[in-house]
């Protein structure tokens, strides 16, 4: 190709998925906008339940209230704009817009990894130091910490929009639902084995490092509850405890699958298949994993469910 063509190149087409019946396109994106509501709506009833229930109002509860308003976002920047493309083809983003989705979507994930790391944390220090924890728990620094996790997941990630800025494209069809890595490198014209060897060191330490952590840190906890008498609180805490390598474990290897591997060496189908995992089905597995297992929002839920029963029948 040419300085013409790449110069040419001023927006993106979206593909999606080519291979699809246009009605079963239609029913995948209402399947998709299903599950992008039922987790928005989701994380949202935490978030609501944290701000008006004062017993919910706890260091533990702030980070899972952290997590879901994470999750409303990281969700909204893929999941709309994949209904949109299948229900209407609009599917022409602008370069700046596919750099900014692509952005969001790793600035995002390496936030939510940062902060998978300090909700397990936060149980360690809570069951195994709790004279420590009794001193340090305090609101203020779990913000501090919560605004750490952001500040830190977008800052580690700005090298992203300097090296896309830099890049020339020879073509504009990304056989893709969004502006991932492997479709986006295939595409340039400009030599991109920096970027590549940047994320695939960086990358999978962020998201390995950070299922390690979780790991040691529920052993520890483990290893602390297991020595304490059998009561509800020691079930509870194993209950915990269980709940948060589960999910990371998954998102971890799919990550990892997907991005320590050059953009060549990686087929559509794994590419579009793990994307999809990463931006519905687990945002939407979330809310369950760590806040229905909750016993303290449960019981909030149910409060509220019934509480305008109560007004209307004394």
């Amino acid at each position: 190709m040419g300085p013409e063509n790449e110069s040419a190149v001023t927006e993106f087409i979206l593909e999606g998925f080519p291979e699809l019946d246009p009605r079963l396109q239609l029913f995948f994106s209402r399947v998709l906008l299903l599950m992008y509501l039922t987790t928005v709506m989701g994380n949202a009833i935490i978030i609501f339940l944290m701000c008006v229930d004062h017993h919910l109002q706890t260091p533990g509860d702030f980070f899972i209230c952290s997590l879901a308003f994470l999750e409303i976002w990281f969700t909204s920047s893929t999941s709309i704009q994949v209904f949109v493309m299948l229900s209407s083809g609009q599917n022409t983003p602008s370069l700046s817009s596919c750099f900014a989705q692509n952005f969001f979507y790793f600035a995002l994930g390496c936030t939510e990894f940062v902060l998978l790391v300090v909700m397990p944390f936060h149980c360690y220090v809570a069951i195994c130091h709790p004279l420590l924890y009794a001193a340090i728990r305090k609101l203020q620094l779990c913000v501090h910490l919560g605004v750490a996790a952001w500040v830190l997941g977008f800052a580690l990630l700005s090298y992203r929009l300097l090296f896309l800025s830099e890049l020339s494209f020879c073509g504009s069809k990304i056989p893709h639902f969004l502006c991932d890595n492997s479709p986006l490198f295939k595409l340039s014209c400009s030599d991109t084995s920096l970027l590549w060897k940047i994320d695939s060191v960086f990358l999978p330490w962020v998201e390995v490092g950070s299922l390690y952590l979780t790991l040691a840190f529920d052993i520890c906890i483990l290893f602390c509850v297991l020595h304490l008498p059998a009561t509800p609180g020691r079930k509870e805490a194993l209950t915990t405890c269980s709940s948060h390598p589960i999910p990371l474990s998954i998102a971890c290897g799919n990550c990892v699958a997907l991005y320590t591997c050059p953009a060549e060496d990686v087929s559509l189908r794994t590419n579009r298949t793990g994307a999809l995992l990463n931006t519905a089905l687990y945002p939407f597995l979330n809310p369950s994993i760590y806040s229905l297992g909750n016993k303290s929002v449960m019981l909030a839920l149910n409060k509220s469910i019934a509480s305008p029963r109560t007004k209307l029948f004394p």
